[in-house]
């Protein structure tokens, strides 16, 4: 059986004996598998990324839960390993996590610093294979077929000189899945963190899914899970059990995904430039409000802002949403399809009043956010007339022209009253 040391990098073609400790530096730290060197589909992701970022930063944190969001109002960010093990999950209420961490150090995002260090991981990542696939500033698919002899070393190896580098030049860890495929690679990066290197091969890849939970499945969320529920599945082996065709008719394009998946099949590619879906913007209140004049001016803001950035990105969407979450953490979202695309902040902004409108509740609310979805070329943008408004015309020539003013004297030149709500 192949084994690598993760430590000092040396290959074995069988287990080291005594098990589990490397011959050649003594450390324990000794992976072993019958694939070892023939898997070449990867998932790293970091190890509480923003909270080690700033340990790395302030020494004097180290041994000191820390907590990365924004104040009592907001959620967490990330938490460190000393959090979570008191209870603390990323997108939990902050008066949640330090009810359950009181003595934890709560700092704000700093998104300039985590982008330069995510930028430093993704120039090893290139190092190593073209082939990368971000999923966000800590988490990335990596392909890295046909590179071994480029390399003169198995994709394995490879992957733990990358996350041995990240440890000795950035001082931030994280955690390798090794599978055949991008499914399975990103379930075995979860196996072993913190600091950990899991292998799913192709020959274990049923009996190892069989016992486990489908919520295991990236993209099953609370929802799908309670439909899954109903029907009685909750593992792999609930699955197996389902006709193809029963799985399609019951969940349309998910359950031919879940037949495939419990399988262990998932022919998706990592792909360089995968297409943004969607673009949004949501803000947390300090206070819960119903103001219906402070709720008016947050919405035009976040409007404007997804507007400035399909223009900066070149698209515009078919399909607006509104997110509404009141003050019991109730998730209300609406969306409405619009007849053809849009990039225009006025006409976001006036779909995405008329949806807050229907809600009917007057709140009060503890977050509201927007956002364009069913992307396409802006191109593709405002190219019908609004028989029913207009005056839509005259308005969206007024936003290409207070455009054009931004660019040229800055973002606070020229605004709408309603924004200084």
């Amino acid at each position: 059986m192949p084994a690598l040391c993760r430590d000092c990098l040396s290959q074995f073609d069988t287990v080291p004996t005594p098990p589990g400790r490397c011959p050649a530096c003594g450390r324990r730290r000794v992976l072993a598998h019958d694939e070892l060197w023939n898997l070449s589909i990867a998932h790293m992701d970091c190890d509480a990324f923003y909270a080690s970022v700033e340990k790395r930063d302030n020494p004097d944190l180290a041994d000191k839960p820390v907590i990365i969001g924004g104040g009592r109002r907001g959620v967490v960010s990330t938490a460190c390993y000393i959090a979570r093990i008191r209870g603390v999950r990323s997108a939990m209420p902050m008066f949640k996590a330090l009810s359950l961490c009181p003595d934890a150090v709560v700092l704000k995002p700093r998104m300039q610093v985590y982008a330069e260090v995510s930028r430093q991981i993704r120039e090893m990542m290139e190092a190593l294979t073209p082939a990368i696939e971000p999923l966000s500033l800590d988490e990335a698919f990596l392909d890295l077929s046909g590179t071994a002899r480029l390399h003169n070393a198995p994709p394995a190896v490879m992957l733990a000189r990358l996350v041995r580098r990240m440890k000795a030049e950035l001082g931030v860890t994280g955690s390798i899945g090794l599978s055949h495929n991008k499914f399975l690679a990103k379930i075995a990066s979860d196996l072993d963190k913190p600091q950990g290197f899991a292998v799913i091969g192709a020959a274990e890849t049923e009996a190892f899914l069989r016992p486990k939970p489908v919520r295991m499945i990236w993209g099953v969320g609370a929802a799908t899970q309670e439909a899954l529920d109903r029907a009685g599945i909750r593992t792999f082996d609930d699955l197996l059990r389902w006709d193809r065709q029963d799985l399609t008719a019951r969940f349309g394009s998910m359950g031919d995904r879940l037949w495939h998946l419990a399988r262990g099949q998932d022919k998706r590619r990592v792909t360089r430039h995968a297409p943004m879906k969607s673009i949004s913007n949501e803000t947390t209140f300090h206070d819960d409000t119903d103001d219906p004049d402070i709720l008016d001016g947050h919405l035009w803001r976040m409007c404007e802002k997804v507007a400035d950035r399909a223009k900066a990105k070149g698209l515009a969407g078919r399909v607006v949403t509104l997110k509404l979450k009141r003050a019991d953490f109730t998730l209300l979202t609406r969306r409405q399809l619009l007849p053809d695309a849009t990039q225009m902040a006025d006409r976001l902004y006036r779909v995405a009043r008329s949806l807050f409108d229907q809600v009917g509740d007057k709140g009060p609310y503890r977050l509201i956010g927007a956002g364009l979805g069913d992307l396409v070329p802006e191109s593709q943008a405002d190219r019908e007339g609004d028989l029913l408004d207009p005056q839509a015309g005259a308005r969206a020539g007024a936003e290409r022209a207070t455009d054009s003013i931004r660019r040229k004297f800055g973002p606070n030149a020229i605004m709408k009253g309603r924004s200084l709500r």
